[in-house]
Parts: structure tokens; C-alpha cells; sequence
């Protein structure tokens, strides 16, 4: 799952950025309100965590103009704790959940699982089902009947966007996108390195599905019609 932090504070934004990808997130990080937009505005994160007093451009304005271009990425507010007004203003014009500062750990990790239940209507208590495979992307585990496999945080990335494509493929672009990020300088070949780690890992848990390659389209899964 992939998540964008918009927060300026860098001493607030680096231990969470820690925090999640410890717990196998995938993070990629704004530190204004600006530049969080124009990365919101790109449509490839699962979740927004979106601080409300930014320089350039306040959090309540990134969320207006992401809403208004039809962006419907779950959003979570951090909120000063004594700011309700700020709480009531998010959620009028859109958020979906609001964390006040200061918060623990565990509880933005538990919000964050919640929103991501609530996005991924694919999933059942956490998990990615196609055909006879089952994916757990906190675990990083792939499993098929009673054979279990360990993913690396870049292949299970992989797999979910494919388990959530089913059999329509998905550029190599897209991959890239979700996983390395939209402005960082990996290549196609970095997708197929991985793609291939992928198929081995598949192959291991003896099960039906497989990624098949369309030319000049992208990669896609087939075989969920042999599936328990």
C-alpha cells in the first residue's frame, strides 16, 4: 500500500516515515502544501496522511482541490489537539478520518488499516484474493492451499496492483508509479527484475495463476478460472 505524507514539520515527518514503512508501507513524503497537491493530484496513492497548517498552501485547500478533481484517495488529518473547528472544517469538505496530535503509533497505524478496508473492496481482514492465491501485504506473505512464500516489500507491492487489475494489464509506468514513486529515476528494467522474482515466487506455491505480458500493453494475471 502506498501512502503520501504531507507534513512540514521534517521532525515530525521522518520518525513517521519510519514508523510506516517499518510496518511495510510504501511512503513517499511533501513537506508543502504545494508540492503535496501536485503529488496528490497524480492519483497513485492509497492514502493521503495530511497534515492542516502547511506553508504555500494550508491542508484544508489541498483537500478542497483534490476532491474538486475528482481525486477520491481516503484522507487522514492531523489536527492540533485543540483545534476542533479544524476536524469539523476537513471532514465538511471531505476527509475521512482526522488523527489530533500529539498521537501514538498504534493508533495511526490502526486508522490507517482502517481507511485501507475501507478503499480495497477486494479485500477480507487485510487480504488479496485471485484465483488460489491469497496475498497478505503486512506480512508479505503469499500463500496458495497450504503453501506459504515471503514476499519482498517491491514484489508484494507488485502483486497487489496486479490482484486489484485482475486480468486487465498494467503498464510498466504504473508499476513505477505506485512502488518507486512518480519522480524517481527508475527504469522498465527495474519492473521486470522484479516481475521475474515474482513468477519464481508464484511458482513455488504450486498454484494456477500466472502473470502473463501483453506487448506495448503491460502485465496481467490469468488462471483465477482454475482457482479454488
Amino acid at each position: 500500500m502506498k501512502i503520501l505524507l504531507v507534513e512540514d514539520e521534517i521532525y515530525i515527518a521522518r520518525p513517521i516515515e519510519r514508523l510506516l514503512k517499518k510496518n511495510h508501507y510504501l511512503v513517499d513524503m511533501a513537506h508543502d502544501g504545494e508540492h503535496g497537491l501536485d503529488c496528490g493530484l497524480t492519483d497513485i496513492y492509497d492514502i493521503i496522511v495530511l497534515d492542516i497548517l502547511m506553508p504555500k498552501m494550508n491542508g484544508i485547500e489541498i483537500l478542497k482541490n483534490l476532491r474538486k478533481n475528482g481525486i477520491a484517495t481516503p484522507v487522514l488529518l492531523l489536527t492540533a489537539k485543540d483545534r476542533t473547528s479544524d476536524k469539523v472544517l476537513g471532514l465538511d469538505n471531505g476527509a475521512d478520518d482526522y488523527l489530533a496530535k500529539p498521537f501514538e503509533n498504534e493508533e495511526l497505524l490502526a486508522r490507517l488499516r482502517a481507511l485501507g478496508r475501507r478503499k480495497e473492496t477486494l479485500k477480507v481482514d487485510g487480504l488479496l484474493s485471485y484465483g488460489d492465491i491469497t496475498l497478505n501485504p503486512h506480512t508479505l506473505t503469499l500463500s496458495c492451499k497450504d503453501i506459504t512464500t515471503n514476499l519482498s516489500l517491491k514484489e508484494s507491492g507488485l502483486l497487489e496492483i496486479l490482484i486489484q487489475n485482475g486480468e486487465v494489464p498494467v503498464l510498466k509506468e504504473r508499476f513505477i508509479e505506485k512502488i518507486w514513486g512518480y519522480d524517481s529515476n527508475a527504469e522498465h528494467s527495474h519492473v521486470e527484475y522484479h516481475i521475474s522474482l515474482l513468477r519464481k515466487k508464484l511458482a513455488q506455491t504450486k498454484t494456477n495463476v500466472k502473470i502473463q505480458v501483453t506487448r506495448n500493453v503491460g502485465y496481467s494475471l490469468m488462471g483465477a478460472e482454475h482457482g479454488v
